[in-house]
């Protein structure tokens, strides 16, 4: 009875975590209702541990426990490819996003230096203009 308790509490004050991470927008939607949809099946299953049992003879599992292992490891796994996806997708964002800033970097160096070079040719005409007229 306890460990049903303390299962049921755990997940209830998930849920309340990750309703108020997406409250405060700290949270993405599309994560959040992956939890949300995790805790779904967590909270009824701790709350009636029968229930795991039964789920777990309906596909042949001998302990609700292994299944949960199993199930738990399987989770993990997609979740560490999925965010291995995302994490490839930034990587490439933000080599496009540097490679774009050191091609602006460039065009305005190159803008900055031919405006020097404008005003180094403007000055030197008009010493030289300086130097005819006083003469």
């Amino acid at each position: 009875m306890k460990l049903t308790l303390v299962t049921g509490l755990t997940g209830l004050i998930l849920l309340a975590t990750i309703v108020e991470l997406l409250r405060r927008r700290q949270l993405r939607e599309k994560y959040g209702m992956l939890w949300l949809g995790v805790l779904v099946i967590v909270i009824p299953l701790s709350l009636f541990p029968r229930l795991l049992d039964n789920v777990a003879g309906f596909f042949g599992v001998v302990s609700g426990v292994s299944l949960v292992l199993f199930l738990g490891i399987v989770f993990l796994l997609l979740v560490c490819v999925h965010l291995s996806w995302e994490v490839s997708a930034l990587e490439e964002e933000t080599r496009t996003l540097a490679e774009d800033f050191a091609l602006l970097r460039a065009e305005i160096d190159a803008e900055r230096a031919a405006r020097l070079a404008d005003g180094a040719q403007v000055t030197a005409a008009t010493r030289d203009e300086l130097v005819s007229h006083d003469g």
